[in-house]
This record gives structure tokens, sequence and C-alpha cells, in this order.
């Protein structure tokens, strides 16, 4: 046993000599002192010496490990201490100042401002099924959403999701209700690219749902979050709309702010840019999420986070948020 003993330890000291990264060192320390290592297995023995071998080895191969974990973890000090660098303070180093995306930052003030309103923040899967992006939203299998012009399907039968209105199935059935949540997230769609649509972009969907909440509770929220997101009152237009998991549903448009109402590319020359769709949520919404209509009623928005940030900062073309161009971002640094 002792010879055993002894021999190990000379192998740790050859291979470690060896070594120059931590990573080596680490992986030595698995193999040599590790759950599977030899060593290991000569603790693991000790059960089934007798009493007197328990006496003559047990102190000998305790002693051993601990002494091979020493080694080991001299070494790691010593490659430690020869990878220091001297950090010179009298060098002047000039470091530019980080900046977050205006996605996320406008991602934040509007999530901020829902807390304020006694929403909780959720999240949910970029990669979704069927059921939750459109079935369980009463889209039908034969409404224009689901061909494949306009949904990435992928290999696996899932899809990458269009909305981020999945997100109101996931929260009903987790939650229930009474419920108030909102959920920022990236949403894929296959679009032609211009001014104004991406194939990848961002939204927050926004749900409320209790016991006698109407379309004048929608409206104050809807209010009340833009006039805080703008810091200003802004012109808007609420028109009719369309939308399988709303009845009736609602389309909210903003004058442009990049031309101030006149027309441009941005706003296809209307003057008007479609920020919010909305609505209140249809009975069979509510019955998939776990939800009685009969007892409860509610509402739901969607904004466009990225053409809320186009908005905001006066960007004219979406594609610049997915450039990737740091000399963009450079205009967003946190002062």
């Amino acid at each position: 046993m002792e010879e055993k003993l002894t021999k190990l330890k000379e192998e740790l000291t050859s291979v470690l000599a060896t070594a120059t990264k931590e990573a080596d060192i680490l992986n030595i320390k698995s193999s040599y002192v590790g759950k599977k290592s030899e060593i290991a297995g000569i603790l693991s023995s000790l059960k089934d010496m007798s009493i007197e071998d328990k006496k003559k080895y047990g102190s000998l191969i305790n002693n051993t490990k601990k002494e091979m974990e020493t080694m080991i973890n001299d070494r790691l000090e010593e490659l430690e201490n020869k990878s220091n660098i001297n950090f010179d303070s009298t060098i002047n180093y000039e470091v530019e100042t980080g900046s977050l995306h205006p996605i996320t930052i406008i991602g934040k003030e509007i999530t901020d401002i829902l807390k304020r309103m006694g929403f909780s923040v959720v999240t949910g899967p970029e990669m979704e099924s069927e059921y939750y992006n459109f079935e369980a939203l009463n889209v039908p299998k034969d409404h224009p959403a689901r061909d494949m012009q306009d949904t990435y399907f992928l290999d696996n039968g899932m899809l990458l999701r269009t909305q981020t209105s999945d997100n109101q199935i996931h929260a009903m059935e987790n939650f229930g209700a009474p419920l108030r949540i909102c959920a920022p997230g990236r949403v894929f769609r296959n679009e032609d690219l211009d001014a104004n649509h991406e194939n990848t972009f961002f939204q927050i969907e926004g749900m409320v749902i209790d016991k006698s909440v109407t379309i004048e509770n929608l409206l104050y929220v809807m209010q009340n979050l833009l006039k805080e997101i703008f810091h200003e009152d802004v012109r808007v237009r609420l028109r009719p709309g369309f939308f399988p998991f709303t009845e009736p549903s609602y389309e909210m448009d903003m004058s442009c702010l990049i031309c101030g109402g006149k027309g441009c590319p941005t706003c296809k020359n209307s003057g008007w840019i479609e920020m919010v769709g909305s609505g209140m949520i249809h009975p069979n919404v509510l019955r998939a999420g776990g939800i009685d209509p009969n007892e409860y009623t509610g509402f739901a928005f969607g904004f466009g986070l990225t053409r809320l940030a186009m908005m905001k900062y006066k960007i004219n073309d979406i594609r610049v948020l997915n450039s990737g161009d740091i000399r963009y971002l450079s205009e967003f640094k946190i002062d």
C-alpha cells in the first residue's frame, strides 16, 4: 500500500510539472483526487479492510490525499502568480463608456411604467408550439397568419413565435385570475425588409383580467402609458381592427414623430404609425387559459418595442436597429 501511494504522488508531481494552464491543472485534479480517481477508490476500499488494516492504512491514505490536494493547489497558485500583470496607475487609460441598445432602453422604461401600475413582468419561449402561438389564441388553422410566408416553421414541429401573445395563455395557466401581466420579448415573421419592417423585432404584451374590466380601463392604461413614454402629449387615433384573440378589437395609431405627421417613408407617407393592437380578450382565449369568461373579463394590448424606439429616438429606418453598428449605439450612452 505504501508503495502504491508513493507512486501516485510521484506521478502527480511529474504531470503537474508539465502543466502550463489552469484548465490542465483542473483536469489533473479531477483525475488524481476527484470522485473517480485512484485515491478515491483506495479510500472507498477502507470499508472492506480488516480492523488492523484500517488502523494501519487509514491515516496514511487520508494524509496522502491531502498532500496531493495541496500539491495541486500550490501549482494553481504558482501559475496564478506568474500570470498577474502589474498595473501602472500612472498611465492614463481612456475607456469608452458602454451603452444600451435603444430597444433595451425603451423596453425597461415601459416595464417600469407598467410595474408602477401594478403589472408583473413575465417571459416566455421564443421557440413555441402551434397551440400556444395560434390555437389557444383563437387563431384557426385556415387563418392567413398561419401560412408559411408569414411564419418560420421548424423541422421539430415547433415554430418561431410570431407574437408575444403566447404569454397570455402561459400566464393564465400558471397564475389564474385576477391577473395583470406584461411580457416583453423578441418575435419573428417572414417579412419583406424595408424602412418599417424587419423579420426579427421586439414587442411587449400586456394583459389585465379581473371582474368587471371594461374598454375604459384599456384606454386609460394606453393613454397614460404613451404620455409617460414620450414625456409629451401625442396625437392618437383609435380605429376598429381585427384580432382573433380579442373582441371587440382596436388599433391605435399615433402621429409620426419622425416627420411631424407630414408623411415620410417610415410612416409610408400617411403621417400615422400603427402602434398598439388591443381589445377585450375573446372568451375562447379565456377558456383556453382555464378562466371562466362568465366570471371574468379582461383586455390585452401589444406594442411594437422596435417602433416605439424609432419614434422616441427619431430613427427613420428599422434596419439600423439590427445592424450591430456600435457607432450608432454611441448615440445612446448613459451619462
